[in-house]
């Protein structure tokens, strides 16, 4: 199958090949969430809880729901960039010692093994540049980056100008030990259907305050995680989402 990597990694993550797993001969398990090595302090948002929205028509939101490339200048509220962080990787509870966070959005054994990083261009109350999400504490905080941090994702996501244009390009990474520490390689599919729980959500409450979302998913994997500063043996880029206001 060496010509069929794709074939070759469904195969291999077969349960039948499957050992126990580090969660099962007693290792510790790791942290819920990674602060980015170079994150500065944590800003705190405005809290999810107070923001309201009208009446919405879910029908309606869910058929009209599509992907949109095309925004207007207009800024993202810090309020309403406060609730779409929540709805796609809010904490709601932690159960026991740390030992698992129940989020907005579905997960492999509660494992929820992303991560957030937030390329800002116009959210208000927020200077633009790059970010991480920090959920625990419900702040986001600021990543050192060279300039034109917009421009150069959009390079990596192999020329797409709407990482630009766009009011705000969420990035998810995966950190996949925090899911194989419970599945063994199997974990490695879950990371997958993870990112697409999230970017679903994501999708949803853009439209709900006159919004518009893209998922991206072609990029180039080594530039990002040069862009990041991220080991991709411990975490990798797994998913993009432009969002901006949308031409109503």
């Amino acid at each position: 199958m060496k010509d069929r990597p794709g074939e070759d990694f469904m195969f291999r993550t077969r349960y039948e090949f499957s050992g126990p797993s580090d969660q099962q001969t007693g290792v510790r398990q790791p942290p819920l969430t990674r602060r980015h090595p170079e994150a500065g302090e944590a800003v705190p948002l405005p809290a999810p809880g107070g923001f309201s929205l009208p009446p919405l028509d879910f029908p309606a939101l869910v058929s009209g729901r599509v992907s949109r490339r095309d925004y207007t200048t207009e800024s993202l509220a810090l309020e309403e960039f406060s609730w779409l962080l929540w709805v796609t990787q809010g904490v709601k509870e932690i159960y026991g010692d740390n030992y698992a966070a129940m989020r907005t959005v579905p997960s492999a054994g509660a494992r929820h093994a992303l991560e957030t990083y937030l390329v800002v261009n116009r959210v208000d109350g927020l200077e633009p540049g790059l970010y991480q999400f920090m959920p625990l504490e419900h702040a986001v905080a600021r990543l050192p980056d060279e300039g034109s941090i917009a421009r150069r994702v959009a390079v990596a996501c192999l020329g797409q100008a709407i990482v630009i244009t766009s009011a705000v390009t969420f990035i998810w990474t995966a950190v996949p030990y925090r899911m194989t520490w419970r599945y063994g390689q199997r974990g490695y599919r879950y990371l997958h259907l993870d990112a697409g729980h999230v970017c679903q959500n994501l999708y949803l409450a853009a439209e709900a305050v006159g919004a518009g979302c893209c998922a991206i998913a072609a990029f180039d994997d080594e530039r990002m995680s040069s862009l990041l500063h991220l080991d991709p043996a411990e975490e990798f880029v797994i998913y993009l989402a432009t969002v901006g206001k949308r031409q109503l």
